[in-house]
């Protein structure tokens, strides 16, 4: 009888040839445990979802009580269902009054896409503006507006018109015009390894947008729910997005995605083609009982206050002469090593001692660090001190 790793190489697709293959039966707060009941810390949130860590009671009490009531009943949009109307009355009044009309999808990649798609009809323009370096998912909207050609050459011809120019570069906003429908970026870089950009560039961004009539898309799939120090990244810069994307976090472990804007931009979907947009699971009432959930429980339990403090934390525990740099914000940081090769060791040391993290897909010689929001400042001891012993070892 084949084993349950060898039935996972033979019939789940890989996108590798070299995956982890860790076998985990369960998962509690920041742990995950093998089969041999062996612990992990989560270091890296499942790459942004669990911000709560993992089977929040309060979360999985949502999710069995809509079970109870009902899950699929018609594509989104349709129908008035309880979870999503709730939960997009919840997410407009954290937001800017601008943002009031969210658009519920299945994932972020797929945020990405509606929000492309409703921007080009909104501006009634064609020509897209990017970043050197940026991650939008893998679809093939998403990958247009990608700034990494390694990923992107095997799938052209891709998106036309989709320029790029550098992340943090006043100089090159002088690229968006009359002709540009909506800038697509990543408030903070994620998968270049990231990258925080001053607060007089994205004030300087988001006035020429305004000048040229050019939607400001802002991707917060990665750093949205707390997980700089603020609700939403945007916040830390005093600007606004016209479209904000949403995804990972915003499920609370459940897959779901949003694009929200004004209701003037979100009604371009209504017409011209009517049922602009159209997404069967979208939105689905499950995914959004325990979105509503996770962020309820997020705001009562303050959680994004304390990660400021966390951060602190993290950069006095990770000292050490191989550690090049630690860039990033809050608890979406990362530790820039010499090269991959050194990285990759260190990784996989702390993973053989109990300590998940990863690298970036765009900046493969840094290190991910990006723990549940509920971690306490003995558990960020004790993971650092994993990663400080795999540095020693490898030095």
């Amino acid at each position: 009888m084949l084993t349950l790793r060898q039935l996972f190489l033979a019939n789940n697709a890989q996108t590798t040839n070299f995956p982890l293959l860790l076998e985990f039966e369960r998962a509690e707060g920041i742990y995950m445990y093998d089969k041999n009941g062996k612990a992990y810390i989560d270091l890296i949130s499942g790459i942004g979802v669990s911000n709560l860590g993992h089977s929040n009671p309060y979360v999985i009490n949502a999710v069995k009580n809509q079970l109870d009531k009902y899950m699929h009943l018609m594509v989104y949009g349709e129908y008035v269902q309880t979870p999503q109307v709730l939960f997009a009355e919840k997410l407009i009044s954290l937001l800017p009054d601008n943002l009031q009309s969210v658009y519920f999808t299945n994932s972020g990649t797929e945020a990405v896409e509606g929000a492309l798609k409703l921007a080009k009809r909104y501006t009634g323009r064609q020509e897209i503006i990017a970043f050197n370096h940026s991650y939008h998912g893998s679809t093939h909207g998403a990958l247009s507006v990608m700034g990494n050609e390694d990923y992107k050459q095997a799938y052209r011809p891709l998106l036309p018109g989709v320029k790029f120019i550098r992340f943090n570069h006043i100089d090159d906003l002088q690229n968006i015009t009359t002709q540009t429908a909506c800038v697509i970026m990543e408030t903070i870089q994620g998968e270049a390894g990231i990258h925080v950009p001053n607060i007089a560039y994205m004030q300087a961004l988001r006035q020429r947008c305004t000048q040229t009539g050019t939607l400001l898309i802002l991707d917060e799939i990665q750093a949205a729910f707390g997980r700089t120090g603020k609700l939403f990244a945007f916040q830390h810069f005093d600007i606004v997005p016209d479209i904000l994307l949403l995804a990972k976090a915003l499920g609370g472990g459940m897959p779901v995605g949003a694009f929200i804007a004004s209701n003037q931009v979100m009604s371009a979907l209504k017409e011209n083609p009517i049922l602009g947009h159209i997404t069967t699971f979208g939105g689905h009432p499950v995914c959004c009982a325990a979105g509503l959930a996770a962020l309820e429980v997020l705001l009562t339990e303050k959680l994004t206050d304390q990660v400021e403090e966390k951060e602190i934390l993290i950069k006095q525990l990770l000292v050490h002469p191989a550690i090049k740099q630690i860039r990033g914000k809050g608890l979406m940081l990362a530790i820039e090593m010499e090269s991959f090769d050194l990285n990759k060791k260190i990784i996989d040391r702390c993973i053989e001692h109990g300590v998940i993290t990863d690298w970036f897909l765009h900046c493969s010689n840094a290190m991910r660090i990006a723990p549940p929001l509920i971690i306490t400042p003995d558990e960020l001891k004790k993971a650092c001190s994993v990663i400080v012993e795999a540095i020693e070892y490898y030095s």
